[in-house]
């Protein structure tokens, strides 16, 4: 098959690493591969993994005419069989360019949510079994694929001595380590809690939290964290700001903190893993919790904001004080994430969602107008929003703050 796979930013992030990486996973399987995408971080990332990389214009709209175009000039003149759009932009232009001709569109999701109007038609790809129970109705096919990771990439024994030296990372405290985007959907009300936390047990243990990551939430994060290490006298926050290759910061933590495709990345490398949600929401991943996680994804909600310092000051606490449990953890993790997660596993899943695609592709106008008027409605909100100042970068992230 020759595939088209078209992320929808290339800044580091779980979606659109997961979207390399099942990309490259693909291409090792014998198809043709290629990865459409704007300037960014993560250029270098679909270079290395031996894929071709597209340019696409940042100025562009999203979604636009003129990108369902290109789209469509790419699918004839590669003779492609699937153009895969990761999240809805992406997934509803690769929609319309396959109204045309050849290809057929998948579209994979990893927000919390899938946005109402995309086509029920076309084929969907999302990350837990929640969402697909949610999307399904009324939808032809809503697949499941888990986060994927790399279990021979990600894995324990890795590398940390330079990036200890680079970020003067002394070994001894127990390091915290939480790796991610610092978006203020999803993940900022977490992040600050843990800064706030760690500030103050620092205060009586020998503690430190590491952050990995960049964003629009990054001056407030740095805020927070200069509080933190003046209450606790010493530097207990350290933010070593975004690292194309995050391992050493995995290798090098004593527990992860995360959530998404981030919290299986901690577990591939053995590490006890403390998984991070909103409104309050911090639980450690033991045998006993697994079954939630597995069912709701790597993230969950909590009662409230207030509840979320108590419950994770228990947890590190706890933690702290048996590394016979942070050892245990650490190698059940592994053991869950070969088992279920591997990215072999899921690139085979991936190969068969699309054998199944082209199988049943149809190239009717089913759900173009509804689409379109959907796409129409959705902007005009946003907009709306902006003018009233409660504009919502990440739209279909932000609703899972909102408890059902």
């Amino acid at each position: 098959m020759r595939i088209l796979v078209y992320p929808h930013a290339m800044e580091v992030g779980g979606s659109q690493l997961n979207a390399v990486e099942l990309a490259a996973a693909v291409r090792r399987m014998g198809h043709e591969v290629s990865v459409l995408g704007e300037p960014g971080p993560l250029v270098a990332h679909v270079t290395a993994a031996g894929l071709e990389h597209l340019p696409l214009d940042p100025r562009r709209r999203r979604p636009s005419p003129a990108t369902v175009r290109l789209l469509r000039d790419l699918a004839l003149q590669r003779d492609l069989d699937v153009i895969h759009g990761y999240e809805w932009p992406p997934g509803a232009e690769a929609f319309y360019a396959g109204l045309r001709g050849r290809a057929t569109a998948v579209c994979t999701v990893m927000s919390m949510s899938v946005a109402p109007f995309l086509p029920a038609s076309l084929p969907l790809v999302v990350g837990t079994r929640q969402i697909q129970e949610q999307a399904a109705p009324g939808r032809r096919r809503v697949h499941l694929i888990e986060p994927p990771v790399d279990v021979t990439a990600n894995a324990p024994g890795h590398p940390a001595d330079a990036f200890r030296r680079e970020f003067g990372l002394d070994e001894g405290p127990l390091d915290v380590v939480v790796v991610g985007r610092l978006a203020r959907e999803l993940k900022l009300e977490g992040v600050l809690t843990a800064i706030d936390v760690v500030g103050r047990l620092a205060r009586e243990l020998d503690l430190r939290l590491v952050v990995v990551g960049d964003g629009p939430a990054r001056a407030e994060v740095e805020e927070r964290a200069a509080t933190a290490n003046a209450a606790a006298g010493r530097r207990a926050v350290v933010l070593t700001g975004q690292l194309l290759d995050p391992r050493p910061a995995y290798a090098a933590a004593s527990v992860c903190l995360a959530m998404g495709g981030s919290a299986l990345r901690s577990l591939a490398f053995a590490k006890p893993l403390i998984v991070q949600g909103e409104l309050g929401f911090f639980e450690l991943l033991t045998p006993e919790t697994e079954k939630t996680f597995l069912d709701q994804g790597w993230y969950g909600l909590g009662d409230g904001p207030e509840q979320g310092a108590p419950k994770l000051t228990a947890l590190l606490r706890r933690l702290h004080a048996d590394p016979g449990l942070r050892a245990s953890l650490g190698e059940y993790g592994r053991r869950l994430v070969v088992e279920r997660f591997s990215l072999e596993r899921a690139a085979r899943t991936q190969v068969e969602i699309y054998e199944q695609a082209i199988a049943e592709r149809d190239a009717g106008l089913t759900g173009a107008v509804s689409t379109a008027l959907g796409i129409a409605r959705h902007k005009l909100r946003r907009r709306y929003a902006r003018l009233r100042g409660r504009h919502a970068t990440d739209d279909f992230n932000a609703v899972a703050r909102r408890p059902a």
